[in-house]
């Protein structure tokens, strides 16, 4: 069902309908840049909508048979972008990262992360792992983001822009390979705990650019010239993150669990 999860009453009804198992919290506004100009619908869906659907969920856990609600997950899935930004000699970040977001976006992430840790600890233990991943990629992404956005403009013959010196760095995940984890979490997941999602991949966004042109240049060649031509260097935008990259390794956020691997894709 298409709903806003804002809406109350829609998501009341849905949870009494299908009586689930599990809520696996996905529902974002989620492009960096838009917040820039708007960042109140960032606000209305990332905190709002996160609030809106733990006060349902609330409702409808506590009314769950025991067996039943010991059984059910709410999983939150958010960024890394929470963590703000490293240097280049910095470690990646963990589960006992400081937050720092730079952005509306990251902010608005941060802020519906601590509601669901605060959900956890003061509704009865409210069942609620988090999960902070990296860049994702993959079949079907929104073409606002960087690797549809090239190959789409690449195509058409339209410019790739790429923020400042282009040195910014992130790490890439295949999106299946995220996934994986997040069945992880879901099945084997401490209560409370957050864990984070990387794949040990880290590219400045110049190298997928140019990685992306010159796969194209093999499979679509133009007459001419290398799609590298295309590439044109814009001003960076305000709060943009140099350096970003995710441990593997999933820790207690109290520091007792220990260390366990995620599912990954090293590149």
């Amino acid at each position: 069902m298409r709903a806003d999860i804002c809406d109350c009453a829609a998501i009341d009804a849905l949870l009494a309908e299908h009586r689930p198992r599990a809520i696996l919290h996905f529902a974002a506004e989620s492009h960096v840049d838009r917040p820039i100009h708007g960042p109140a619908d960032f606000v209305q869906t990332n905190v709002i909508g996160t609030f809106t659907l733990l006060e349902a969920t609330r409702a409808y856990w506590s009314a769950l048979p025991d067996d039943m609600k010991h059984a059910f997950r709410f999983l939150h899935v958010s960024t890394d972008e929470v963590y703000g930004s490293l240097s280049a000699t910095d470690p990646q970040f963990s589960e006992t990262t400081a937050y720092a977001p730079n952005s509306p976006y990251s902010a608005t992430k941060a802020g519906s992360d601590h509601l669901v840790r605060a959900y956890h600890h003061t509704y009865d233990g409210l069942p609620v792992p988090t999960t902070n991943c990296s860049n994702n990629y993959g079949p079907y992404q929104f073409p606002e983001k960087l690797v549809p956005l090239v190959i789409g403009n690449t195509i058409a013959g339209k410019t790739l822009p790429v923020y400042g010196d282009g040195k910014n760095v992130r790490d890439w995940l295949y999106v299946e390979d995220h996934c994986s984890a997040i069945r992880e979490v879901l099945l084997r997941g401490e209560l409370g705990e957050t864990y984070t999602v990387g794949g040990w991949n880290e590219k400045t966004n110049l190298e997928v650019v140019h990685t992306l042109c010159d796969l194209l240049d093999q499979l679509k060649p133009r007459a001419s010239s290398s799609y590298r031509e295309q590439i044109t260097y814009v001003k960076d935008r305000p709060g943009h993150d140099r350096r970003a990259m995710q441990s593997i390794h999933a820790s207690s956020s109290e520091g007792s669990a220990g260390s366990r691997q995620t599912h990954s894709r090293p590149e």
